[in-house]
């Protein structure tokens, strides 16, 4: 596991967290900043997956056959 996929977690989480709240307490700015960082998030997430996915098949590259 690598930083970008920890921090895009954390961001999705603190996002899905505002977008909850903006909804229940009627307040449409705080929702709609809650859904873009938990975009933002899983962004982050994916690009961190696509990262160890790389770094992983450079490691069976690299063996001996």
């Amino acid at each position: 596991m690598n930083k970008d996929q920890i921090q895009g977690r954390v961001e999705e989480a603190k996002g899905a967290i505002k977008q909850t709240t903006g909804h229940v307490t009627g307040k449409p700015d705080l929702e709609d900043r809650g859904t873009l960082e938990k975009v933002a998030g899983k962004v982050q997430k994916t690009y961190g997956d696509v990262k160890e996915q790389v770094k992983d098949a450079n490691k069976q590259a690299q063996k001996p056959a």
